[in-house]
């Protein structure tokens, strides 16, 4: 197999602290910047699985960053430079303790409460007579609790979010104006490449001098759910799965093979067959998301490539 990155220990100079999300690795630096290292990690209901999977930690950093680029003039954000393939470097914000999901059809999550018999998400109705991964008739803001390492994400509504004083009514405003235009701007560099923005999470946080910015990753296949546009009402109305663009195809695996992240499952065997075709997936993703080919990075020593361009960047 490739070589993965599934964890990093560096000592970078002027670290305070270390914290390691489910994909991410976060070092600040001097209280004032953060070095994200985008690993190869792969979760999926919350859990992450055994294996790295080539390349994807580059694939998410790239996808990431060029879509920060593409969307700065609507929504500002942390990000200051990526010195390596698999690494940004931005503005120590304050996150937000929320993440904005936002859905524009009845897919995944939404999908299953629907099927459930539910009609309200986060506290938004969903109408009678839809369908699975039929459109919304106007895009719905579910946020979730931004779960601590190893927990789970929590729905909640817009009213509990104010109510227990997670984020000010002022702030969430803003989050959510932002949200909309994020996703109107996804939607549209979407359609240019004959795909559909179908749902996606964005963070946030605000910088020293109050500002809220975009922070983390945005629409990548991690965070975001995408359709093949050509053949997408046709496939409705056979009542067909559409070819999706997203992490779901590991998810349908996991649940396939009995795992749903549930207490007493077992995670079922990733073969190094599997693992090559799921990057084989996130290749195929990045290309179709962005439009260009994807250039694989040297990966013969992952860790100390990383290091050395993290290094070069702080000297200066």
């Amino acid at each position: 197999m490739s070589t993965t990155i599934t964890t990093t220990h560096f000592n970078f100079p002027g670290q305070k602290s270390v914290y390691r999300g489910k994909v991410r690795e976060v070092y600040n630096i001097n209280d004032d910047l953060l070095v994200m290292i985008a690993t190869d990690r792969l979760s999926a209901f919350d859990v992450v699985l055994p294996k790295g999977i080539p390349y994807k930690g580059q694939i998410l950093n790239q996808i990431a960053t060029q879509f920060m680029k593409m969307t700065q003039d609507i929504v500002p954000n942390w990000l200051i430079a990526t010195p390596d393939p698999n690494v940004a470097v931005g503005y120590l914000c304050e996150p937000f303790k929320v993440e904005m999901v936002i859905r524009g059809y009845v897919s995944g999550h939404a999908a299953r409460e629907y099927a459930a018999g539910k009609r309200t998400l986060c506290g938004v109705t969903m109408s009678e007579g839809l369908k699975e991964n039929d459109k919304f008739p106007t895009p719905i803001i579910t946020p979730t609790t931004k779960a601590d390492n190893g927990s789970h994400d929590e729905d909640i509504s817009r009213e509990a979010i104010l109510s227990k004083g997670i984020v000010s009514e002022e702030d969430y405003l803003v989050l959510e104006q932002y949200t909309r235009a994020l996703f109107q701007r996804g939607t549209e560099i979407a359609a240019s490449r004959g795909l559909i923005l179908v749902d996606t999470k964005y963070e946030f946080g605000k910088t020293k001098d109050g500002q809220i910015v975009l922070i983390d990753e945005i629409h990548t296949p991690d965070s975001s759910r995408y359709f093949y546009a050509e053949g997408y009402q046709e496939r409705q109305d056979r009542g067909e799965e559409q070819k999706q663009l997203s992490k779901e195809f590991v998810r349908r695996w996991l649940i396939e093979n009995g795992f749903q992240g549930q207490e007493g499952q077992q995670i079922p065997d990733m073969t190094d067959s599997y693992i090559e075709s799921v990057s084989e997936r996130y290749i195929e993703l990045y290309e179709n998301i962005l439009g260009e080919k994807f250039v694989k990075a040297d990966i013969s020593n992952i860790n100390e490539r990383i290091e050395k361009n993290v290094l070069a960047f702080l000297e200066k």
